[in-house]
């Protein structure tokens, strides 16, 4: 599998992957982003273990995954889950681990097969939304009550430590959401995509 380095985490490119997976000889493919999401647009053949259940359940991966993984998040500018996720799976033991350069961003662009569902808002936009809005009415309310300024001023500074720390708990929050966690999804969704993923060989 062709490699290379990106934000510390080793790539594989959508044109590689799509070649590997032509040619029968497909890694597993792990989308850790929100189920909501995968339910939207996903890589046939992948498997959706969002990255919270992916933390709770590295001993199941080790215990079932082999060979090459490739993980899979948005979008190659915000891979910082799939980079989360590819440490927490290496302390867990598994080495032979690489991350979708470009995310499904670049999946898309390269005109790769995609499986679809309902659509959805990805969650940076939701947390765009939700983000914006509460700095919006907290500005214009604080005309009547000057002490909701304050409250834009927090999210202004969660947004700079979400930067700088390159996390998002707004994020985290809003992936918990029923909107976010799919048709299919429920408690223990996470660890039967694991042992599902596990058991299967491409």
């Amino acid at each position: 599998m062709t490699v290379s380095e990106h934000n510390g985490a080793a790539t594989v490119d959508a044109a590689t992957l799509r070649e590997l997976i032509e040619s029968g000889r497909s890694p597993r493919l792990l989308d850790v982003r929100t189920p909501g999401e995968f339910e939207s647009l996903h890589i046939p053949g992948a498997e959706n273990v969002s990255l919270d259940r992916l933390r709770e359940h590295r001993a199941e991966l080790r215990a079932h995954l082999d060979g090459d993984v490739v993980l899979i998040c948005r979008s190659g500018a915000r891979a910082a889950r799939a980079a989360q996720a590819e440490r927490a799976l290496a302390g867990a033991g598994l080495r032979n681990l690489r991350v979708l350069a470009g995310g499904m961003l670049a999946w898309q662009a390269a005109h790769a097969p995609v499986a679809q569902g309902r659509p959805r808002w990805d969650l940076e936009r939701q947390v765009r939304l939700v983000a914006g809005t509460i700095v919006l009415v907290s500005v214009l309310a604080s005309v009547f009550v000057p002490g909701l300024k304050w409250v834009a001023g927090l999210v202004g500074a969660g947004l700079t430590v979400a930067a700088v720390t390159n996390t998002c708990a707004m994020g985290l929050l809003l992936g918990r959401l029923p909107y976010n966690r799919g048709a299919r999804c429920d408690a223990d969704g996470g660890a039967r995509g694991l042992r599902a993923a596990g058991g299967r060989r491409p």
